[in-house]
């Protein structure tokens, strides 16, 4: 049976992605702290929830698919 694994530049695009993804969440999370309109709070909350989402999907792909050692 042959293993199928991604190649290096998939490899490195899942890493990008999921880097951008963690600073995007940070950043939301930090802005909700200093903002005084509560809209804006409750839509970077909303960006907050979907980051994780996000996050926790790419995560299961790294568990699920082999990468290129």
């Amino acid at each position: 049976m042959k293993i199928e694994r991604l190649a290096l530049h998939e490899t490195m695009d899942a890493h990008e992605i999921l880097n951008f993804k963690t600073v995007c969440l940070l950043r939301s999370k930090l802005m909700q702290g200093i903002c005084f309109d509560n809209e804006l709070k409750a839509l970077m909350e909303k960006d907050v929830q979907q980051s994780i989402k996000d996050i926790n999907e790419l995560l299961d792909f790294y568990q699920e698919n082999p990468f290129i050692q």
